[in-house]
């Protein structure tokens, strides 16, 4: 049966259900138009995408997927056909939300040009949120496209890590800009690169959104024809920053991630506080860069994590601490052959690596403590400006004595 034709006589039917499910309720009018209005939205992109490509053109993913609709129609049954599921008296019906309805809606919203490959996750996946990929040229080359919807809680750590732009020392990028927009949501534009350490000159350009009630979205593009193991197509993604942002908060997305299911699993809120805090990035280096030796200065300092760039005039290393509480059950994993125990019983270990991003060359000197109620000061030092750089000279800035005498420093306790 044709797309159209199929979708109509759904329509029609629906439609009597409700005129005489309202003959017995009262609903609220203005949700029930607002529903519709969303649902009329993705009828009309449906068939627009049928029409262009053709129904078998059009990958069918995620057709088991719910999309919750404000309103309930329990008071009277509906035609035993129809797509809209009956449910237990209180339960809101439900409607599929496709991989089909989120590929038509990424390629209406994109400028105009070619679009290729596709791929789709709607809702049938409780544990995996909805996706859209697809590939799209402009008459300038092929690149990827991708949109993700999710939900995440207002003002967690995971909703300020999605917007909070990161260190350049950490992940290389040429720009990234977050801001608050007047309703309330935060934005972050960034250009950078699918692999930090360049080895591939794929380009990665994102836009993330997490507006003030969890609704996250998140767009991302390359200069190529998929993220990793594809040959570059063009210089540049192939939407401007202004277009990354026009499309991550087209109203659509919210919409969609209106109606998501709660996470089953999301924790309740906790009346009792945990029990310790691990301290903030500015405490941290200001217990820190008292202990470091003379003679090296602090160039570059952490924001969003704890570390610190030192250069002694023999050329620049990078510095991380961290300060953990209850790792006391992970003892034995951290310390194994060749550490000690002080007298007051506090483990200690040293390793020397080539750090944790296989750069040739690179020397990392690490010197973790653990003291017995499981509080945990570990410090490592390179021979390089971050864990991304060739070295810069032989040895980290900081020797391993004066690496296991800033670990072990009383100056900690005040955290513990």
């Amino acid at each position: 049966m044709p797309v159209e034709h199929d979708e109509e006589h759904f329509e029609g039917r629906l439609g009597r259900a409700l005129h005489d499910a309202g003959d017995r309720f009262d609903t609220d009018r203005a949700a029930l138009a607002a529903a519709g209005r969303a649902r009329g939205r993705r009828l009309r992109l449906r068939r627009r995408a049928a029409v262009a490509g053709g129904a078998a053109g059009i990958a069918l993913v995620g057709a088991g997927g719910a999309l919750l609709v404000p309103w309930s129609v329990t008071s009277a049954p509906l035609p035993s056909g129809s797509s809209v599921a009956e449910q237990p008296s209180g339960t809101p019906h439900v409607l599929p939300l496709t991989g089909r309805e989120l590929i038509a809606t990424l390629t209406d919203l994109l400028p105009e040009g070619k679009v290729g490959e596709q791929r789709a996750r709607g809702t049938e996946n409780s544990t995996l949120p909805p996706y859209v990929h697809l590939v799209y040229d402009d008459g300038k080359g092929p690149g990827a496209i991708g949109v993700t919807l999710n939900r995440v809680e207002p003002g967690s750590d995971r909703a300020r890590d999605a917007v909070d732009c990161p260190d350049k020392a950490l992940v290389p990028h040429d720009s990234c800009v977050s801001t608050r927009l007047p309703d309330g949501s935060l934005l972050k534009l960034f250009q950078g690169y699918e692999y930090p350490d360049r080895r591939v000159d794929t380009k990665l350009w994102s836009a993330d959104l997490v507006t003030p009630t969890g609704q996250y979205v998140s767009v991302s593009e390359w200069n190529a024809a998929a993220e990793k193991d594809a040959p570059i197509s063009r210089s540049e993604p192939p939407l401007s920053t202004a277009q990354l942002k026009e499309l991550v908060t087209a109203q659509v997305w919210r919409k969609y991630v209106e109606f998501l299911p709660e996470d089953p699993k999301k924790p309740k809120p906790s009346a009792t506080p945990p029990a310790a805090v691990e301290p903030g990035v500015d405490s941290v280096l200001a217990t820190l860069v008292p202990l470091l030796p003379k003679g090296v200065e602090v160039v570059e300092k952490g924001r969003d994590y704890t570390y610190v760039v030192l250069d002694d005039g023999k050329g620049r290393s990078y510095l991380q601490i961290d300060v953990q509480h209850g790792m006391g059950d992970v003892a034995d994993e951290l310390f194994g052959d060749g550490s000690e125990t002080l007298p007051d019983g506090t483990k200690v270990g040293f390793r020397e690596s080539g750090g944790d991003k296989d750069v040739a060359g690179a020397v990392m000197w690490t010197v973790d403590t653990l003291r017995t109620d499981g509080f945990r000061v570990v410090v490592s030092a390179l021979n390089a400006a971050t864990q991304h750089d060739a070295p810069t000279r032989e040895t980290p800035a900081v020797s391993k004595e004066q690496l296991r005498k800033i670990a072990l420093s009383p100056e900690w306790e005040r955290y513990r």
